[in-house]
């Protein structure tokens, strides 16, 4: 059980978050040195390293501290493990791709670094303005990843636009929370659900106001259909292995709080199921439809994106400890096949002069199978073919949701999945069965980025054939809260 009375200040609640800390620290401190970019690297996956040293032993020690800001359970620990992985496999693409674009700088891991540290604290907590600031941690640092190509226009457009919504999302999710303290004269979540239907009977108005803004907020972060205008701006103009980052970190930061905040903290508001099942429609029917016409990989790739937030929301539709396993599950799953897509589109770009158009993977099967064939094992997941993780995840979500009786809703995703098959089938026939006017130039994949696309690619397949054990972590990670 959780100690909900606990007042103790416990450093190592929060060691997993200081290891971050301490370690982009010392990235900032070295930067005046000539090599400094080449250690960043290896500085920072011992950070992370140590971290998940210190996650795995919060593994079923479900305490709370700080006066109660800091809920340390399974379901926390469990997105600090999957943030650790992001936060890996971003640091393994960046290195050869930021040498090639003359953009080497140790500032990079160290504001990845901050951003991770800002998703842990989301979701270690069951507090919301902890989640908010937590929320800003993660989210200032990425505003100057998505400009970091200096020079880039199209960088600095992505960095602009992205800090722009960023603060109209934060202004919605603050005034939310300011909302539900004026009704509930707390923000936290264990007290709110404990006189839940008292503050609804006083304050209806002014606690189902500030329900609203915070689901707007959220809904902006994950890039979620009506909110979803800055994603392929921002996903096509920063630079790849950010993009690879904003495409998992983020969005499972953000769902993590969602599941926090409704599965959790509003569960009783019937009205929530009604706004989560349009939010889904739109949000898979948007992302799918708008991808159809793209030809710009990193822009087909944002658009596929919000589609895959829709099918999220499908679990948050229907509810219970299940669905929310599901979700959790496909989070793990959406990470492994979205960033190995992503570290093909980044390999592509370290070649010289080329951008993530289609027309770019024109003869890659010719002049490298192996490569095209894992890039063909992520689209296959992206589209949720067996024996692949997305069609588990997908089939785990849909299966929840004809068991709830949400028929209609499962099968306009179900149709989704099915349109979502031309754009990515556009992605494989370029690379197979389209010749290039010139030949294809050769690859050179770095010793990182190898290790990358082992991480994802094993992932894809192996979870896909053997998905009892992460879905037996999920279920474990849900009934902590539940």
């Amino acid at each position: 059980m959780i100690d909900f009375t606990s007042a103790q200040i416990d450093f190592s609640l929060i060691a997993p978050e200081i290891a971050l800390l301490v370690a982009a620290f010392v990235i900032l401190s070295t930067a005046f040195m000539k090599k400094s970019a080449q250690f960043a690297p290896g500085i920072a996956l011992f950070g992370i390293a140590v971290s998940i040293y210190f996650i795995s032993t919060q593994w079923h020690h479900q305490v709370s501290g700080f006066y109660g800001m800091v809920t340390c359970d399974n379901f926390g620990v469990s997105f600090k493990l999957l943030f650790s992985v992001i936060a890996i496999l971003a640091v393994l693409l960046a290195q050869k791709y930021l040498e090639v674009k003359n953009i080497n700088k140790p500032e990079y891991y160290a504001l990845l670094l901050f951003s991770t540290m800002g998703m842990m604290v989301m979701a270690n907590t069951t507090d919301l303005v902890v989640i908010f600031l937590g929320l800003e941690i993660m989210s200032i640092p990425l505003y100057v990843l998505a400009g970091f190509a200096r020079r880039s226009l199209e960088s600095n457009e992505a960095g602009i636009k992205y800090f722009i919504m960023g603060a109209f999302a934060s202004a919605f999710l603050l005034m939310g929370i300011a909302f539900i303290f004026g009704a509930s004269e707390t923000t936290d979540l264990r007290r709110i659900v404990a006189d839940f239907s008292f503050n609804l009977s006083q304050s209806k108005t002014l606690l189902l106001s500030g329900i609203g803004f915070i689901l707007i907020g959220f809904a902006f972060k994950v890039g979620a259909a009506p909110f979803h205008s800055w994603v392929p701006d921002v996903y096509q103009g920063a630079p790849t292995p950010v993009t690879a980052f904003f495409s998992v970190g983020p969005k499972a930061a953000g769902f993590a709080a969602l599941l926090r905040i409704f599965s959790y903290g509003f569960n009783e508001v019937e009205l929530l199921t009604n706004l989560f099942w349009v939010i889904a429609v739109l949000t898979m029917i948007v992302g799918n439809i708008l991808a159809l016409k793209q030809t710009n990989i990193k822009r087909l790739l944002a658009y596929s994106s919000i589609a895959h937030a829709g099918y999220i929301f499908v679990a948050l539709t229907v509810g219970g400890a299940n669905a929310m396993s599901s979700a959790i599950f496909y989070l793990i799953a959406y990470t492994l096949f979205n960033v190995g897509g992503f570290a093909i589109v980044t390999l592509l770009e370290t070649r010289s002069k080329t951008k993530p158009e289609l027309s770019s993977l024109n003869g890659m099967a010719k002049a490298h199978p192996y490569i095209a064939a894992v890039f063909a094992l992520f689209v296959f997941a992206l589209a949720g073919f067996p024996p692949t993780v997305g069609f588990i995840g997908k089939f785990y979500i849909f299966s929840e949701a004809i068991k709830h009786g949400f028929i209609w809703l499962t099968v306009i995703g179900v149709l989704n999945s099915f349109l979502s098959v031309y754009y990515y089938f556009k992605i494989l026939k370029a690379t197979y069965f389209d010749n290039s006017d010139a030949e294809f130039e050769k690859l050179s994949i770095a010793p990182s980025m190898m290790i990358a696309f082992l991480i994802c690619a094993l992932g894809t397949l192996g979870i896909g054939l053997f998905p009892q054990t992460i879905i037996d972590i999920s279920k474990t990670a849900i009934f902590a809260f539940l």
